[in-house]
């Protein structure tokens, strides 16, 4: 015989939630809402986050704050934000690191159980950039130069990163030899690179595009899989004959997991509007990020996605974090 005392209490206690979700989706906002940055203001997660957290505040009826919380290759603030409340006061702006990292580095988050995806911001390309006195202008001619010369030394913003995965699959797909230079950040790494202290460099394309255009730095490819508005004349990986390379930087919006779904919706929508504004786009366009939008499935699937290829990728490169 069925126990209809468990029953009626669990139909109660689904109606009671039902009920809470539908109270917080009407009342929500209801004080300013938190957009944590894991990351150093000026970097190209917070530059994507502010004009966002100032749109969406005006359509939500209250201001949107940045928070900056830094450290530990972005977990710090990562951890933070999963740690919040899931009522739809916080949100985190984060990288495609939160996909790579949990194969990298014990952690107290996990992607899948403390976050629910809302809307893929941004992408751009990881670039392959080399200083002119290596004296290489294709990806080809700089095979042959690690050909002759294993070992060659390249820079990135540091271990573990979408730039040191990048350089490592491209050196196994054409079977050279490269010293990896995690340094800490990109600053620094762009900094010598400019300088030719180091000649190679896979790095972040927004802050390197300013030196090539200045002809300080030659771009030999970009790892997304069309060329990026922002470099119509740089080939990808792919057309340069390094075939399956394949790589996003991109940046997202998440929610603490058991966020009401209808909140999750509301800012999916608000998120999207904003992207579209034509002032936000150049801003974007300005730091070389192209804007994507996009459902929260989409999204979802990008993560699972990509979850799966970092794992895979740390594996078969053998990529650590000392």
């Amino acid at each position: 015989m069925p126990d209809f005392r468990l029953i009626s209490r669990l139909v109660v206690a689904a109606v009671a939630a039902l009920i809470h979700t539908a109270a917080v989706g009407q009342t929500w906002p209801t004080k300013p809402v938190r957009w944590i940055v894991p990351y150093p203001p000026g970097g190209s997660t917070d530059i994507a986050a502010r004009p966002l957290a100032d749109a969406v505040g005006q359509a939500l009826g209250q201001p949107g704050i940045v928070e900056n919380r830094v450290g530990a290759g972005g977990n710090i603030g990562i951890e933070a934000a999963a740690k919040s409340a899931p009522d739809g006061h916080t949100l985190l702006v984060a990288p495609d690191s939160i996909t790579s990292n949990p194969h990298l580095y014990r952690l107290g988050w996990d992607p899948f159980r403390d976050f629910v995806p809302v809307i893929q911001l941004a992408r751009q390309p990881v670039v392959l950039a080399v200083h002119p006195s290596l004296g290489v202008a294709s990806v080809a001619e700089l095979v042959a130069a690690a050909k002759r010369e294993p070992g060659l030394a390249y820079a990135t913003s540091g271990a573990g990163s979408q730039q040191h995965m990048a350089a490592e699959w491209f050196a196994a797909v054409a079977g050279i030899q490269l010293t990896h230079i995690p340094y800490k950040g990109g600053g620094q790494a762009i900094t010598d690179l400019v300088a030719g202290q180091v000649k190679i460099g896979s790095l972040g394309s927004s802050p390197v595009i300013p030196h090539y255009k200045a002809g300080k730095l030659q771009l030999l490819a970009q790892s997304t899989k069309a060329r990026a508005p922002s470099l119509p004349e740089v080939p990808t990986y792919e057309e340069a004959g390094i075939k399956g390379l394949v790589l996003d930087q991109w940046l997202g919006v998440f929610v603490p997991a058991g966020t009401p779904n209808d909140v999750v919706a509301r800012l999916n929508v608000e998120i999207g509007k904003a992207l579209a504004n034509p002032v936000i786009a150049q801003r974007y366009a300005q730091a070389a990020l192209e804007p994507v939008g996009g459902t929260s499935s989409d999204f979802a699937k990008l993560v699972r996605d990509d979850y799966d290829k970092y794992a895979r990728l740390v594996r078969d490169l053998r990529i650590r974090v000392d």
